[in-house]
């Protein structure tokens, strides 16, 4: 297998540097990483996370989805359409009664990551809620298009559609003010995801810490833990890939002291949160904070005691878990997580970054045939 022209987020780094005549020293020095770093990232033999990712991204005067390179956009001229139209009052649907079970399903969907099935259904679901609520004006029928702008926002940010995300986060945050306070909690969250996923980890922190405060002041009992829960969740993730340890744990225990509150995962507004939950943010950003072992020995421990969450959060943990065995030199562990991330969720697995970073490097590294590392290869679209 060869180390060179393999394809995947972190192949783009050479290429990019090289374009705009940078050395390695000098794009070292710009992004705060060491040479070794940036140049075992380049051949292969490191993973570039979303973390160091960004800050050369903002080394080169790039976004991060120009770094990282985006997965070909399908057919989006229906949700376009249906998503414009936001404010312009359609044919109401023909059974409203419905609507609410089409939302699940489609919650559902995105749970299962079904990501194709997801983009599928979404133009005719949205076109239905807002003609529906515009009807109605009432906050449970707004609630519910805000809660289809959460789905398109997670199927954008799956794909690296940056521009749809932000654009969804907008719609989300317009329709959750007009429907209840634990959506626009939702909305807030999802809206600090787009500067996650743009590399921009202070601007989220900003929206995390605004909306913190917001539900501190105006949520009660339950609906508390799970809004400050969800919050808090996002507001570790950001800090993880600061490596600001401080603010990092302070919203780590505040994520636990809530889960603490609510006994077993519980949905709302199509986003989870609890016991489980926690622990797969946990793992991801220890991974982030090159805290390895720890992340190795918890996803390990919360794979043994059976995870009950849908498939949208296992492959994660699987793909983190892969991201901590290989920084500790298990290839071995690594192949194996990744083989468990594509038996749990296919469709995620072949557009996920970290799927994609990962199966790059073994592929690089190996320098035998693997059989089972050569499908998962062609799986993901990578030349041998």
């Amino acid at each position: 297998m060869s180390a060179t022209q393999v394809p995947g987020p972190g192949a783009n780094v050479a290429a990019r540097r090289k374009e705009l005549g940078l050395s390695q020293v000098t794009l070292a020095r710009r992004a705060g990483v060491s040479v070794s770093l940036l140049s075992k990232i380049e051949v292969g033999d490191r993973a570039l996370t979303q973390g160091v990712g960004a800050a050369l991204a903002r080394a080169m005067n790039l976004t991060l989805d120009e770094l990282l390179g985006s997965a070909p956009e399908a057919n989006l001229n229906d949700l376009n359409w249906a998503i414009r139209r936001f404010d312009i009052p359609g044919e109401p649907p023909e059974h409203p009664e419905n609507l609410q079970r089409e939302v699940d399903e489609l919650n559902q969907l995105r749970w299962n990551t079904e990501l194709s099935k997801v983009l599928l259904r979404l133009p005719g679901i949205l076109t239905r809620v807002t003609n529906h609520a515009h009807l109605t004006g009432e906050p449970k029928a707004w609630g519910l298009v805000a809660d289809v702008y959460g789905v398109i926002y997670w199927l954008a940010a799956r794909h690296r559609w940056m521009h749809l995300a932000e654009l969804a986060t907008l719609k989300q945050r317009m329709a959750a003010e007009r429907a209840d306070p634990i959506a626009a909690i939702v909305a807030a969250r999802d809206d600090a995801g787009t500067f996650l996923n743009s590399g921009d980890f202070s601007g989220g922190l900003a929206v995390i810490d605004r909306a913190i405060v917001q539900a501190e002041s105006t949520l009660t009992g339950q609906d508390r833990a799970f809004g400050l829960g969800v919050l808090h969740l996002r507001g570790l993730t950001l800090a993880g890939r600061l490596k600001d340890k401080q603010t990092t744990q302070k919203h780590i225990d505040a994520a636990w002291r809530m889960a603490e509150e609510i006994p077993e995962e519980i949905a709302k507004h199509g986003m989870q949160f609890g016991p489980e939950q926690t622990a797969t943010h946990v793992i991801s950003t220890a991974s982030d904070m090159e805290q390895h072992r720890s992340a190795v020995e918890t996803g390990e421990s919360l794979i043994r005691a059976g995870m009950t969450l849908p498939a949208n959060r296992v492959a994660p943990v699987y793909m983190n878990l892969g991201r901590s065995q290989l920084a500790l030199g298990d290839q071995e562990g690594t192949l194996e997580s990744l083989e468990r991330a594509w038996a749990t969720s296919p469709e995620m697995a072949a557009v996920h970054p970290t799927s994609l970073e990962l199966t790059r490097v073994l592929v690089s590294k190996h320098k035998r045939s693997n059989e089972r590392l050569t499908k998962i290869a062609q799986r993901a679209g990578i030349t041998l």
